[in-house]
């Protein structure tokens, strides 16, 4: 008796001597990542859910709105611009914070959930290769969950807007100056801006020394995360009497130079500046190492 291989799918030729299709290389990528999103729906029902809440609580705002915006124009321009535009900032530090938590819980459990409850056997058998996998999470973790903090980000803010045009032509005020003040291109811009260099590029190493840590670990894999680093910092300090350890770690969840500090009082964008900074390029090269290690360990981890 035979057994046939699982490590791809089989064709059969068909009558008349006519191949069916092959099956597209990026099918298996394209589906691991509809996987994840069937799997952990977190990655948009919580910032959503933060939106949905934010909106909620503006509503509130709606009555004070116009006395707000008429001491605002009382100030000078720079001052004016903050006061309007501060309540966009919140709406976008929020999900923007929301979705951090989640891309944070979701890289460290996502390798190990699969272990734990031995769907790992199930999701082995398929013609997937455990490389495609790591690279299909890594995509949710950096490009899909980013976008869709975005997406809501904007969706959000152009709701607040409305309302708050309406509102404010219901009373009298000037709907033209409030647009003016709001600059709400150029804030876009910015938020565009801070995700692409803090949220992707500059936490990918984060992001993927936890998806290794989520394939490594057999249990507790929040404290397998933060132990390491935590030990280098004691070590450093009882050694050397020194915190260059701690203060990368600080400069690394931070955003560093390269993330909102790299935004000046007027919103230039310094992108060449970001580019040419050494921890970045050091930073992506250990992600990429951190998910080639994720994914040998992949297949070499069994069910917990």
């Amino acid at each position: 008796m035979s057994t046939t291989s699982n490590a791809g799918p089989a064709f059969h030729a068909e009558p008349g001597g006519i191949a069916p299709a092959v099956l597209s290389a990026t099918r298996p990528f394209y589906w691991s990542v509809r996987k994840e999103l069937w799997e952990y729906r977190s990655i948009y029902l919580a910032p959503a859910s933060i939106a949905l809440v934010i909106l909620l609580g503006f509503v509130f705002v709606l009555a004070g709105l116009p006395h707000t915006v008429r001491g605002a124009m009382e100030m000078d321009a720079a001052h004016q611009r903050e006061a309007i535009s501060h309540p966009f900032e919140i709406v976008a530090a929020l999900i923007m914070a929301a979705a951090f938590i989640v891309s944070f819980y979701y890289a460290l459990d996502t390798l190990y959930a699969e272990r734990r409850d031995r769907s790992i056997l199930f999701w082995k058998s398929l013609p997937v290769s455990d490389l495609t996998t790591v690279l299909a999470k890594a995509f949710v973790l950096l490009i899909l969950l980013p976008a869709m903090s975005v997406a809501i980000t904007a969706i959000t803010e152009a709701i607040v807007l409305l309302l708050s045009t309406a509102v404010l032509a219901a009373n009298g005020l000037s709907v033209a100056a409030f647009w003016s003040q709001l600059q709400a291109i150029p804030t876009m811009n910015a938020l565009l801006y801070h995700i692409v260099t803090v949220h992707i590029l500059w936490y990918a190493p984060v992001y993927c020394w936890l998806l290794m840590i989520s394939a490594w670990s057999k249990r507790a894999p929040l404290l397998w995360a933060l132990l390491p680093p935590f030990a280098i910092v004691v070590f450093e300090r009882v050694a050397f009497h020194s915190m260059h350890f701690q203060n990368f770690l600080q400069d690394r969840v931070s955003g560093g130079n390269g993330g909102a500090g790299m935004l000046d009082p007027e919103m230039r964008m310094h992108a060449f500046h970001f580019m040419i900074t050494p921890g970045l390029w050091f930073g992506l090269l250990f992600a990429a190492a951190f998910l080639v290690v994720a994914s040998r360990l992949r297949r070499a981890r069994g069910p917990i």
